[in-house]
């Protein structure tokens, strides 16, 4: 909405691309709600432009329930379809629900059955596009699989990983490079020690998983996954992404935390090593006493910090 025919011309003439949308819906009018904006139902004309240009293109849904899912989302799909080779693939992610909305509109968190049948309306069409177009399109972010207690699909449904910084795949990926640097290293002996990892509430019990198979492996090691509530923007958010040091500090403070903490890198500010609450990872580091790891988020740094 922000972004003026005189962009999309710029877009236009100098191929820039890939270009991500945040779609939200096909509905001209319905965006225009979501949003607060009477200009933001024009925007999805811009869409069309760059397709007819030929531009490569990601689009984004964030879901809203009772607002732009079922019908909606349905419309919403069939629709971006049109746009298909050029419209590359479409993610599907729940809202995220801070504890600082007052005055705005009173957003409810998916239950467990309705993000089963997210999942199932994205699976159908993701079967429909493979047949017609040779692509899953769109796909839903590990959230859905999180929140709905589904498995993982297998690799080859995220065409690719083409909208990873999105969380989608990011957990299949993860737990695929991590066995991958298990297999790779049959004749290593760690020595003995505890470690702890902490986290958010939604990926807990997928990281308590795989230290599960590690220490199946390699029982001299002892991992302890923490799941972190996060107080500071309200206990709907459970993402390891939105945690701050705060949190971890008062919540770990006088815990058994072995030799080291790990910390996903997620937690941190881009290019530093500051969390969102301005604390510093020396500071929480000094106030708990114990070395603090940053680990990447790939398989294969895991693997290497169990194995310091």
């Amino acid at each position: 909405t922000n972004m003026t025919d005189h962009d999309i011309d710029r877009i236009i003439t100098y191929k820039l691309a890939p270009i991500n949308v945040s779609v939200q819906t096909m509905n001209p009018q319905l965006r225009c709600r979501m949003l607060h904006n009477r200009f933001a139902g024009e925007a999805l004309k811009k869409m069309r432009r760059l397709y007819e240009a030929g531009i490569t293109m990601n689009g984004q849904i964030v879901l809203c329930k009772g607002i732009n899912d079922k019908e909606e989302l349905e419309r919403s799909i069939r629709e971006l379809t049109e746009y298909i080779p050029h419209m590359q693939s479409v993610s599907v992610v729940p809202a995220g629900l801070t504890r600082y909305r007052d005055g705005l509109y009173p957003l409810e968190q998916f239950t467990k059955q309705e993000a089963a049948e997210v999942l199932q309306m994205i699976h159908r069409w993701q079967e429909t596009c493979m047949e017609q177009f040779g692509m899953h399109f769109v796909h839903a972010s590990d959230e859905w699989y999180l929140l709905a207690d589904q498995k993982l699909p297998p690799e080859e449904s995220y065409d690719g990983y083409v909208q990873l910084e999105n969380g989608v795949g990011m957990l299949r990926l993860l737990q695929d490079e991590f066995r991958e640097a298990m297999r790779a290293q049959e004749t290593c002996l760690p020595r003995q020690d505890t470690i702890s990892i902490a986290t958010g509430e939604l990926a807990a019990p997928f990281i308590r998983t795989l230290t599960q198979e590690f220490m199946q492996r390699y029982p001299q090691k002892n991992i302890q996954v923490f799941a972190i509530r996060n107080d500071f923007f309200g206990e709907q958010i459970t993402v390891a992404g939105l945690l701050t040091g705060q949190d971890i500090l008062r919540q770990l403070k006088g815990k058994p935390l072995g030799e080291r903490l790990l910390l996903p890198c997620s937690l941190l500010r881009s290019g530093e090593e500051v969390f969102l609450d301005d604390m510093t990872v020396e500071e929480l580091k000094k106030a708990l006493q114990v070395k603090i790891v940053i680990v990447n988020s790939n398989g294969q740094d895991l693997y290497d910090a169990f194995m310091e």
